[in-house]
């Protein structure tokens, strides 16, 4: 299963109908829990996710609207008696914010803080890039390797079937047959979280080509004044990234409360992605509270 559950979409200020912001991205046998919000165990019950889901934690930054949730989320792991280690990523200035926040959560949770100072990888395929914030913010990008897609034709005219496929996988040839024979090269997926930020080079580094971009859009273009005081993305300029980069999915979240309806910002990232290059566009989507989005389907090489 790949797919992103979305928990809440308010930015500072939660409204009725916005929880503060929360993502969980399942990802096979990973659970990426991205910016708890105030709120964000009881998401996870709505959206009928179990706590144990939970295999890491990223923080991109200190402020309350992406880390108040961490001490209920660790809670409840407690009390339903996870049992695997928890990661937790955020920017080693955030630690004391950090600390601070895991002391007070229920004990019992192998919480294993890994704090990050620069761009790079901090776990197998995760890799982090600075933004630009009014205090030090970092984005994600998950990455696949890539792989081969096996043909089911060439696997029977190869005479390779049951067991041995997965022999052949392991081992990249079965006598005669190679990998290469039965198959064709596939791209890995890609996934990245921009959130809190102004247009910056480490927001672009972040969302280059990926299947599945999930991007703030706190102010509508015409807020532009707003958004440039405050570094964060206008609808437009978080369209004109997702476009620049050739992403597969933009989705815009984190809205400013001010906006009950958010189609105009919609509208606003979907002129701006219009101007991508990109083979069939960059779709654009506004997501509500429990929102599930999937990955779209992995792409063979041509």
């Amino acid at each position: 299963m790949r797919e992103l559950v979305v928990l809440g979409t308010a930015s500072q200020a939660p409204t009725r109908t916005r929880n503060h912001n929360g993502y969980l991205l399942r990802w096979d046998d990973q659970g990426l829990l991205l910016d708890p919000g105030e709120g964000t165990q009881r998401q996870l019950l709505l959206a009928g996710v179990a706590s144990s889901a939970v295999t890491r934690i990223c923080l991109t930054h200190a402020h309350g609207d992406h880390t108040f949730g961490l001490p209920g989320i660790l809670s409840r792991m407690s009390l339903d008696g996870v049992g695997h280690p928890v990661p937790v990523h955020y920017p080693a200035s955030a630690d004391p914010v950090v600390r601070a926040l895991v002391a007070l959560a229920r004990p019992g949770v192998d919480v294993r803080l890994r704090p990050h100072r620069a761009a790079g990888e901090v776990a197998p395929g995760l890799r982090v890039e600075p933004l630009r914030h009014r205090v030090d913010t970092f984005g994600y990008r998950l990455t696949e390797p890539d792989g081969r897609t096996l043909l089911p034709a060439r696997l029977a005219a190869a005479g390779v079937r049951g067991p041995d496929v997965g022999v052949l996988l392991e081992r990249g040839r079965l006598g005669d047959v190679r990998v290469e024979d039965v198959s064709v090269p596939r791209r890995g997926q890609s996934f990245a979280f921009v959130m809190d930020t102004a247009p910056c080079d480490g927001a672009l580094a972040l969302a280059q080509g990926v299947d599945l971009l999930v991007a703030e859009s706190t102010y509508a273009d015409e807020d532009v004044a707003l958004a440039r005081e405050h570094l964060h993305l206008t609808a437009g300029q978080a369209g004109a990234l997702g476009g620049a980069a050739g992403v597969g999915t933009l989705v815009l979240t984190h809205f400013s409360s001010r906006y009950t309806d958010v189609t105009r910002l919609v509208e606003q990232a979907r002129a701006a992605a219009a101007t991508s290059h990109r083979p069939g566009g960059t779709a654009v989507l506004a997501v509500d509270d429990l929102d599930r989005v999937p990955l779209p389907p992995r792409r063979r090489v041509r």
